[in-house]
């Protein structure tokens, strides 16, 4: 069992190495699964603890040519690593870094690892902002000081060539690339955090320590007005350290009181 000293929050960010297989144009095409010759498989993940300073990572390359696509070794550990969080930070983490992963774990057959919550950080920009782009790109070049990493030395489709060869040039390259878009992630998911009305009650993970931020578990906590709903009314609180909002759960009105309000 994993160790449950407060919530554990992962970002985490994936590269795949593309299928392999025949085709006949290069616009709109409709690949048939006989066109497949080689499946996709995880070329490396990053991944960093929130208020903790190492970096995971773990790549196929180095062993040769016949084994960058051999990805179980990779496998074993990233669940383990899964099985030890409890929220997932990614960048459109819901739609891929996660479900690919499942894919191969389901594929390999692997054990579902414990239910985790996971936080896109491309899709809460999203709910949040008419942003230019949700793209990490755009997001952390405003929104951060680690703009997206570009892979120079291997520019565009290059990169993945290389690696599928074992370049061993190319690994340093894979390696940064990864692990930038890891720290950019991490630090736009905190300037997005106050804003995230459905983030996790990180305060419920420790509770009996008082009043504190759902957001961050701050103990810095003011009252400011109260927030009004069609048939109660709640002290309203806002966090002096991240910024982010919430309310105390005990209505303002007492129940009596309360039986006299009109529904609309």
């Amino acid at each position: 069992m994993k160790k449950k000293s407060g919530p554990r929050i992962l970002t985490l960010d994936i590269e795949t190495l593309p299928f392999e297989g025949y085709f006949w144009d290069i616009w709109e095409q409709n690949i048939g699964l006989d066109m497949i010759t080689v499946e996709w498989t995880i070329l490396s993940y990053a991944a960093k603890w929130l208020g903790e300073p190492g970096m995971i990572y773990e790549d196929t390359l180095g062993r040769g040519k016949s084994k960058v696509r051999d990805d179980k070794r990779l496998l074993k550990n990233l669940h383990k690593l899964l099985h030890e969080a409890d929220i997932v930070i990614a960048q459109n983490g819901k739609r891929f870094d996660i479900r690919k992963i499942n894919a191969r774990f389901l594929i390999e057959g692997y054990k579902p690892y414990s239910p985790i919550r996971v936080i896109d950080t491309k899709n809460e920009a999203k709910r949040v902002a008419a942003v230019t782009s949700t793209r990490l790109e755009w997001l952390s070049k405003y929104l951060t000081d680690v703009p997206k990493s570009k892979h120079k030395k291997f520019p565009g489709f290059e990169l993945w060539l290389e690696a599928l060869k074992d370049n061993p040039k190319v690994r340093a390259e894979v390696r940064k690339y990864n692990w930038r878009d890891v720290v950019a992630t991490e630090k736009l998911y905190l300037r997005l955090r106050p804003w995230i009305k459905s983030h996790p009650n990180l305060a419920a993970y420790e509770p009996g320590h008082g009043p504190r931020c759902p957001k961050c578990k701050s103990h810095r906590i003011q009252w400011r007005g109260y927030e009004v709903t069609q048939q109660s009314r709640f002290r309203r609180m806002q966090c002096t350290d991240c910024g982010g909002w919430s309310r105390e759960k005990q209505t303002t009105i007492e129940k009596t009181a309360r039986s006299q309000l009109l529904a609309n």
